[in-house]
């Protein structure tokens, strides 16, 4: 078991391995990418800031805590589709075309193999942005820094998790990848609101349909009152989103039909 789960980690290592060097094989390519994604969120960080100057405190959410909340869910997201680039933007299309028959053919861990396959250099901007935001939060005991770094990494299994449920749904309604799409950054897009300015169904929506609130609110709350409990919480949610990850894309899998196509994949 123990030499199963060391092969298919290093096999995972020699796949981020091959897609960053592939990445910056376009040297100014790479670079661009990586500034672009960083100046965006920058663009979209002054909202707040201007929001913020205007009104001050909103239902318990300050600068401070929008620093927070920034540092974590764009963290979490750079870290996440970094290494698997493939469920944000191609899995449902791989399915809706077939084109899963080139990863069926290996002798490895199936899903593992497709998500790892590719990787977002844009995300390393906002890995950067991340870890630059937190620089401003003030919150750097050692126990906070580790609730921070930990609640990001379970942020990055929410996204990815979240994203095989959307990529999947591609096995049971056809072409889903605009729906898959939508639905992904609508969850990046609701994590950076704090979500005391939800209430009623838009905020149960954010726990269960759409979990944004799994790698924003949350988060920012665990670093905040360092709450072990809801931490706990957090690592439940994380489990469950894998639980329906899991059983949607290998349930749809034995509805998958081949694409009959010759594909050559470099």
């Amino acid at each position: 078991m123990m030499k199963r789960i060391q092969a298919e980690l290093s096999f995972l290592r020699a796949l981020v391995g091959v897609n960053l060097a592939s990445a910056m094989e376009y040297r100014a390519s790479f670079i661009s990418q990586i500034v672009g994604m960083f100046i965006n969120n920058g663009i979209y960080f002054i909202f707040w800031i201007i929001f913020f100057n205007q009104f001050g405190t909103v239902r318990g959410y300050n600068m401070d805590e929008i620093f927070l909340l920034f540092a974590i869910v764009t963290l979490g997201y750079g870290l996440g589709f970094m290494f698997a680039g493939n469920t944000r933007q191609y899995m449902a299309y791989l399915v809706a075309q077939g084109r899963l028959d080139y990863y069926l053919v290996f002798p490895r861990n199936l899903l593992l193999h497709v998500i790892f396959s590719k990787m977002i250099v844009s995300t390393v901007g906002d890995v950067a942005f991340g870890l630059i935001a937190y620089s401003f939060t003030g919150r750097f005991t050692l126990v906070e820094i580790a609730l921070f770094l930990s609640t990001a990494v379970l942020a990055a299994i929410i996204f990815v998790g979240y994203s095989v449920i959307t990529g999947s749904l591609a096995f049971y309604m056809g072409n889903a990848q605009y729906a898959s799409q939508q639905m992904t950054n609508a969850m990046l897009t609701f994590s950076l609101y704090p979500n005391s300015l939800f209430s009623g169904a838009a905020r149960m929506m954010l726990y269960t349909v759409i979990p944004a609130a799994f790698v924003g609110s949350v988060p920012v709350d665990i670093v905040r009152y360092q709450d072990g409990r809801l931490l706990l919480l957090l690592l439940a949610a994380a489990v469950a989103v894998w639980l329906v990850a899991l059983a949607m894309f290998y349930y749809g899998l034995r509805r998958y039909e081949s694409g009959s196509a010759i594909n050559v994949n470099v």
